[in-house]
């Protein structure tokens, strides 16, 4: 803690053993830094009000830590904006260094990463990716590297370096609203990832939202996204299957085995011969997937303790095991289709894209994917089997049959027959 404040620009950081007012107290000179208060509240309360309002009724304006802690000194006037020190995870560190590391440590802290990562985001519009408006709009949570804070300023799509306030927003940065399960609905909800809707519909949810109305007193046990998913506390949040329900090592089943290194290859982190790719280093720096059965066995213990506070182990492993299961079921069907599409590029009835590398349809193409059989095959992939093993995880049997296994089904008998009707304009 005290590295990080010297490399910050403070010299006297003994005072932390104190506490925190005695270490505003010894960087921020009283007299000045209430100056500073005052002038930046008179000015903003006119320019931007909202932000003042925030502020006053949040913790930070208690503990009198006043806009240069976090914004530096050097903006004072209309003049010079741009010197107003933007907001970045390592500034909420000098003060919150437990959650800022596990933060740090945890998957949303690679949102940027990832999101930079997928092949064809490049091809999509600025405002939808670094504009904040599609993609970037959830995935600015991740740390940006210098770069991309270059990249951003030059496109004129603002700073995008803060994190923790896409929870805590700002100016208040309020606890209690983070740990409300409304505060993961803007990302965690939609196409391919809609949690929200999963979780709000379910017994779970629906209980919470009347403890939040008052119809069920406060005492009644009724989980939120974060009961589960950040258990005391924990800022790293993590789930045993990742995001797209694959992980290594390969199962025992060997049927099950073979329609996973399909799916693998068609992530194109295998190749045909099913060797790792280069892509598979990207989804490791990415924590996309479980790549041992360790790291797996530690997050399913953990979701464990946490179904254990209200459900008996037996009928809380036994619903976990559901989930596998219904994963199982999926990854055989969407092997079978991938496996169809894949055979239309070896006989020569489609041609395979240039920008494939492998002998395989790239689900990570999205909506790009050349023709409709492959983008049937996508939306079979990253909207129908996400919502068919999401939605029996987290206990909605509606997402779970009708919005994810019906619709595989569907996906499959329509890439079937298309496959068929290209081979018969073939002949």
């Amino acid at each position: 803690m005290a590295l990080l404040l010297r490399e910050a620009g403070f010299k006297n950081v003994y005072c932390l053993e104190g506490g925190y007012r005695a270490w505003v107290a010894a960087n921020f000179p009283l007299e000045r830094k209430w100056t500073i208060k005052q002038e930046c509240v008179t000015c903003h309360t006119n320019v931007t009000p909202g932000i003042v309002s925030d502020w006053k009724l949040s913790k930070h304006s208690q503990a009198e830590v006043s806009c240069s802690v976090c914004h530096g000194e050097h903006h004072m006037t209309e003049d010079d904006v741009e010197k107003v020190v933007p907001m970045n995870p390592d500034r909420c560190i000098m003060c919150h260094q437990v959650r800022g590391d596990q933060f740090k440590a945890g998957k949303h802290a690679l949102a940027w990463k990832a999101m930079k990562a997928m092949p064809t985001a490049h091809w999509q519009p600025l405002a939808l990716m670094e504009g904040m408006k599609g993609c970037g709009g959830c995935h600015k949570i991740g740390i940006k590297s210098d770069q991309d804070l270059k990249e951003l300023k030059e496109a004129g799509a603002g700073f995008g370096r803060a994190s923790c306030d896409a929870c805590h927003t700002r100016h208040t940065f309020s606890v209690k609203e983070a740990r409300q399960p409304q505060a993961c609905q803007t990302c965690h909800m939609g196409f391919d990832h809609p949690q929200w809707e999963m979780y709000s519909a379910s017994k779970h949810g629906v209980r919470y939202l009347l403890k939040q109305n008052g119809v069920l007193p406060e005492t009644t046990p009724a989980p939120t996204c974060q009961t589960c998913h950040m258990r005391e506390s924990n800022h790293e949040v993590r789930a045993g299957w990742g995001f797209l329900g694959v992980r290594l090592p390969m199962p025992e089943d060997e049927t099950w085995a073979k329609a996973r290194t399909t799916i693998l290859q068609a992530l194109g982190v295998l190749d045909p011969e099913g060797k790792p790719t280069e892509r598979l280093d990207l989804v490791k720096t990415t924590d996309l997937v479980r790549l041992t059965d360790e790291a797996w066995v530690n997050e399913r213990v953990k979701m464990l303790k946490n179904c254990n506070q209200c459900h008996s182990l037996t009928f809380a492993k036994g619903e976990l095991e559901k989930g596998d299961q219904m994963i199982r079921a999926a990854d055989l069907i969407m092997a079978e289709a991938v496996r169809i599409v894949a055979g239309l590029y070896k006989e020569g009835i489609l041609q395979k894209p240039e920008n494939y590398k492998q002998a395989f349809p790239d689900f990570l193409t999205f909506h790009d994917a050349p023709r409709t059989i492959e983008q049937r095959l996508w939306l079979m992939f990253l909207k129908h089997r996400m919502r068919a093993f999401q939605g029996t995880f987290h206990a909605n049997p509606d997402y779970a049959l009708w919005y994810g296994w019906s619709e595989m089904q569907q996906d499959l008998t329509a890439i079937r027959e298309g496959a068929e009707t290209l081979r018969r304009i073939r002949r």
